[in-house]
């Protein structure tokens, strides 16, 4: 069998009340962190961090939908066809356009072996579930 892995996006476990899809262990990904982020039209709650304490960059690009990115205060637009790379150092914060945004992001800190956090693995707790 061809070594492969093909998943629907409506797929995939999703956290954070649907949020936040695992697509990277869906897939069986090793090498880079990957993820799919939903956000509802106009989200402007998207938590602002950097990974300066893992060193991780990210790289960003819209499935669906717009929005923009700040980063250390400057303001690009994310879309279909621009592709935003974020260093570990730098405070990005992400908003939704009016018609939603599907984000895909993918991570990893140069020359480093990937290190998956718990959260994005398959069947780990929901951290916005009750408990």
């Amino acid at each position: 069998m061809a070594d492969y892995t093909a998943k629907r996006i409506e797929d995939i476990e999703a956290i954070y009340g649907g949020g936040f899809r695992r697509a990277r262990a869906a897939l069986g990904v090793e090498a880079f962190g990957m993820q799919v982020i939903e956000l509802p039209p106009n989200f402007e709650d998207y938590p602002e961090h950097d990974h300066s304490e893992v060193g991780q960059e990210e790289v960003y690009l819209a499935l669906r939908g717009s929005g923009e990115i700040e980063v250390d205060g400057e303001t690009t637009g994310l879309d279909t066809e621009t592709f935003v790379r974020v260093g570990p150092e730098a405070r990005r914060k992400i908003r939704s356009g009016g018609e939603g945004l599907r984000l895909l992001a993918i991570g990893g800190v140069p020359g480093q072996p990937y290190e998956a956090p718990e959260v994005t693995k398959l069947g780990a707790p929901d951290p916005m579930a009750a408990g």
